[in-house]
């Protein structure tokens, strides 16, 4: 394939850079593209600037994709790199998540201060996270500890932990392999006990429909079995409207022809939880997250979402 110039949007945290450099190194490993021939263009973003109030209050999701998405749109990059779970499920039109990065470690890691283990917390202790669904899920397992609203990237939470600002806080074990920090994990979660966000672990590579060249270079580096769990995932969470405002976890899991699924939505103070189970072929991948979600909206009744946002 002919050489082509390609610049590569992301944010400027070290994990999305370093999502960007795996993104950079497999298409030059793929088409035997020299160095200078991927660039990657750093962006800011309102979701990294704002670090005062949680997502939820400022906009969501979409805060930390706005910027990269119009410099998509218009041109000036031909290809962006995210985490997957912080992906909206409605993209600007004209955009598409057109390639899966093969899945990391989908689990939760608890990283304690002066403990190993969730349940080894004292009671009153407090923990931090900026994430609704492990905030849900702290309370629903530990209601006796406070916790509070945890910003800012990796390297800053681990930095506020070491400071003693909180006892313990929960980070992606993905991203924490993603930047050789996995020993600083004192805890992997149980993902039965402490499911996933929807689509946590997993790189995504969003370009514009109907680009053939960008197309055609992204299908090597696109992985089937992460491309079909995340299908599943993200329709679960489409079909729930789901947003930082709500508490949705869902993991699904290829093997061979089939595609298995749980998930669950809870309340933000976490006492009311509801759980789903789907399988299925990989072909109907997407319509067994949709079928999960009107279950388990169904099991938790049409006020569910509305009783408490």
């Amino acid at each position: 394939m002919q050489t082509a110039s390609l610049k590569i949007g992301t944010r400027g945290s070290p994990l999305a850079l370093a999502q960007a450099r795996e993104t950079k190194r497999r298409l030059m490993e793929a088409h035997g593209l020299a160095d200078d021939a991927v660039e990657i263009v750093v962006m800011s973003t309102a979701g990294d600037r704002i670090q005062d109030r949680p997502l939820s209050e400022v906009g969501g999701k979409g805060l930390f994709t706005l910027e990269i998405e119009e410099a998509l749109r218009a041109g000036r990059i031909d290809l962006a790199v995210h985490s997957s779970k912080d992906m909206p499920t409605i993209l600007p039109e004209g955009l598409h998540l057109s390639a899966f990065l093969e899945r990391e470690d989908p689990r939760d890691a608890f990283i304690g201060r002066t403990v190993r283990r969730l349940d080894d917390l004292p009671e009153g202790a407090t923990v931090g996270s900026s994430s609704l669904r492990r905030q849900a899920l702290i309370r629903r397992m530990r209601p006796d500890i406070n916790v509070v609203n945890f910003r800012g990237n990796v390297e800053t939470r681990l930095r506020k932990l070491n400071e003693g600002q909180v006892e313990g806080t929960f980070l992606a074990c993905a991203g924490l392999n993603r930047l050789g920090m996995a020993h600083v994990i004192t805890e992997l979660l149980d993902p039965t006990l402490f499911p996933p966000a929807p689509g946590q672990g997993a790189i995504a590579i969003e370009s514009r429909i109907g680009d053939d060249r960008i197309d055609a270079l992204l299908a090597p580096l696109d992985h089937r079995d992460t491309h079909i769990a995340l299908s599943c995932e993200r329709t679960f969470l489409a079909r729930l409207d789901g947003s930082c405002r709500t508490p949705i976890a869902g993991l699904a899991k290829v093997s061979g022809d089939r595609v298995s699924f749980s998930g669950m939505i809870l309340t933000p103070d976490g006492r009311e939880a509801h759980e789903i189970r789907g399988e299925g072929s990989i072909a109907d991948a997407a319509a067994i997250g949709g079928d999960a979600a009107e279950r388990v909206l169904a099991k938790a009744g049409p006020h569910f979402f509305s009783s408490w946002s």
